[in-house]
């Protein structure tokens, strides 16, 4: 689709050049003479970017016209890419305006590849940001409608990534099919398994949870299928083991890749047949489970490596989820920072732009570390990026991000204009800081 841009002028030969310019660019244009025209115009039509001058009486010189088209432009569309048109004695009032939202301004007389250069990025980006409004749109929608559906046990999240899995993961939770949920540690599998026996027929009985690869290799059948008093050493009594105190619900065998090839033999057995004999008896034992199993490891090369029996893969791994690590759900790492906040702390502009460029490689658990040191290292209700303890990579570093003249302005106000603060706030330099000051018309003072 063509763009197509409004240009807003009182001067007819302003608006032919650009029209001109425009045309042969493959950019249709529209032009008014006048903020009330330029304005039902903007009413009716759908616009890409506007164009405006700053003056339109005779002899003004002031910009308080311009001002005014622009706040009731941004009233009509608070997104909506605009570009001013100054001369040098109204160019105060339009870095005042850059500050508050306009995405450029260009003197007259203008230069051609300066503003052709300046408005293709603006549809660029304008387009990209429609794109991705209708994305969280339809990321917002789903949601609702997932959440009205299924109980999600509190789970916090907003990425689109998490947001797939979940609508998996109830779909196949009302069946009794085994699943195998896999990610990096400290992911939140366990939050996956017990949204998966929220949602099932089994959400009423015994949930038992078992970390596998932690079960000694003497003990593993003793655990999971219990122990006649006197079998062994140290058995003093009989106890019953995990399978049975989770029939007729779901046993959830955290860690399964750690488990050694002994008890992947007697494991094996139980989830074909549901039959088992406690240790030291030749009773044998009926149950039905729903077994829910987690693995960090790669199970395919575990296989290829003879650790790990195929068989019983396949009989765990019936529907598989693979949750992502927390860097690759970003949009998730906001929400849960948030959710792990005291309700009397606060993030600052600085420390979300910190966790927002850490890599997590310990994922949520990390996350939930570094909050709760924060909070009790951090010296008032605003947590900076300092208090978070994140060492910074200088490729994901703020001096390396894109920080809007918004995060500036934000990070000054909040520090009483104190510009080494608000520079060590964001994870700046001083000096860095001030070529983002200079770079969008903030004055030092």
């Amino acid at each position: 689709m063509q763009n197509k841009i409004l240009v807003i002028d009182d001067n007819q030969d302003v608006i032919k050049a650009l029209k001109l310019l425009f045309l042969l660019n493959d950019i249709d244009c529209d032009g008014a003479t006048c903020p009330d025209q330029g304005l039902d115009m903007l009413n009716s039509q759908a616009y890409d970017l506007v164009i405006q001058d700053m003056n339109f009486t005779q002899d003004t010189t002031s910009g308080a016209e311009g001002e005014t088209l622009y706040k009731a432009i941004r009233a009509l569309n608070p997104d909506l890419p605009i570009i001013l048109l100054t001369a040098w004695a109204n160019l105060e009032t339009a870095v005042a305006l850059i500050k508050n939202g306009a995405a450029d301004y260009i003197e007259k007389p203008w230069r051609e590849e300066k503003l052709l250069a300046s408005v293709n990025q603006l549809l660029e980006m304008y387009r990209l940001e429609k794109a991705q409004f209708q994305q969280q749109k339809q990321t917002r929608t789903r949601s609702v409608k997932i959440a009205e559906q299924f109980d999600l046990t509190g789970l916090v999240y907003a990425d689109p990534a998490m947001l797939s899995l979940l609508e998996v993961a109830t779909q196949v939770a009302h069946s009794n099919a085994p699943v195998l949920i896999t990610g990096p540690n400290g992911a939140g599998k366990e939050k996956i398994a017990e949204v998966i026996v929220a949602n099932s027929a089994y959400r009423d009985n015994a949930f038992i949870k078992v970390n596998a690869g932690a079960l000694p290799a003497d003990l593993i059948e003793a655990e999971l299928f219990g122990v006649v008093g006197g079998a062994y050493t140290g058995a003093n009594k009989s106890r019953i083991g995990r399978f049975e105190a989770a029939n007729g619900g779901t046993l959830f065998l955290d860690e399964i890749g750690n488990l050694p090839l002994s008890g992947q033999q007697k494991l094996l057995r139980v989830l074909q047949t549901g039959e088992f004999e406690p240790v030291g008896s030749s009773q044998t034992k009926k149950v039905n489970v729903r077994v829910l199993s987690a693995t960090n490891a790669n199970l395919n090369t575990a296989i290829a490596q003879g650790s790990f029996r195929e068989d019983l893969y396949y009989r765990l791994n019936m529907i598989e989820l693979k949750l992502p690590a927390l860097a690759e759900r970003p949009e998730d790492i906001i929400p849960l920072a948030n959710h792990f906040l005291s309700d009397n702390k606060q993030l600052s502009a600085g420390a979300v732009n910190t966790l927002k460029c850490h890599t997590w490689p310990g994922n949520v658990r990390e996350l939930q570390n570094v909050i709760g040191r924060a909070q009790l290292l951090s010296k008032s209700d605003l947590i900076e990026a300092s208090d978070l303890g994140l060492s910074t990579n200088p490729a994901n570093s703020a001096a390396n991000t894109e920080l809007s003249a918004q995060d500036i302005i934000s990070a000054l106000t909040t520090h009483q204009g104190n510009v080494t603060h608000a520079a060590k706030s964001l994870g700046l330099s001083r000096q860095a800081m001030y070529r983002r000051m200079d770079k969008f018309g903030i004055a030092r003072s």
